[in-house]
């Protein structure tokens, strides 16, 4: 991708302002049999400090997956070192060409159109986080309300990240040049395993 197209595409995303905010610190539920067995505990990954701008974090529950049936991750959230440098800034959900994309939570579109060739819907929630979804052939309107599930588009396989395949790159952006993994507004928790002994 060309600079001036990273550079549209950033801003549409509302990347290319001030400096990033602190991490947002995050603590895990204990492991319980819910956990185990899908159901979500009340303070799984509950945010410890507000978000940027003191506004309050992502609501803890509200969200979905914005595929159904709940896609495969084919690639994972990579974290850049600067806001600048190589990364992967959102998860790629494995899905098929023409199927339907859904708002992963209530809020309002504020961007649907196209960056570099490829459809994007940005929708900004009530604490103004953004979730994003690209590449998208048929889009909702800008300034439309959506509810979590509605549908704001449909996937596309051209200009996939996965190309010839299709799938749909999921982003979230919590403040300008503040990318996070959009599958924590899942409450999706990575085991680690810790020796017993300490």
């Amino acid at each position: 991708m060309g600079t001036f197209a990273c550079s549209l595409l950033l801003t549409a995303l509302g990347a290319c302002a001030a400096a990033p905010a602190p991490p947002l610190a995050l603590r895990a539920a204990p492991l319980t049999t819910a956990t185990v067995t899908g159901a979500r505990p009340p303070d799984a990954l509950a945010p410890d400090a507000p978000a940027p701008g003191g506004q309050d974090p992502a609501p803890a529950y509200g969200f979905g997956w914005p595929l159904q049936p709940q896609p495969p991750v084919a690639r994972a959230f990579e974290q850049p070192p600067q806001p600048w440098a190589a990364g992967h800034r959102g998860v790629d959900l494995t899905g098929a060409a023409a199927q339907p994309v859904l708002a992963a939570g209530p809020g309002r579109v504020t961007f649907s159109g196209v960056i570099a060739g490829r459809g994007v819907v940005t929708v900004e929630h009530a604490n103004g986080w953004r979730t994003t979804y690209e590449p998208l052939e048929t889009r909702v309107g800008q300034g439309a309300q959506v509810e979590r599930g509605d549908r704001i588009g449909t996937l596309t396989a051209a200009s996939s990240h996965c190309s010839p395949a299709a799938c749909l790159h999921w982003g979230l952006v919590v403040a300008p040049d503040d990318y996070r993994d959009p599958l924590t507004l899942l409450q999706i928790q990575r085991v680690v395993l810790l020796p017993l002994d300490g």
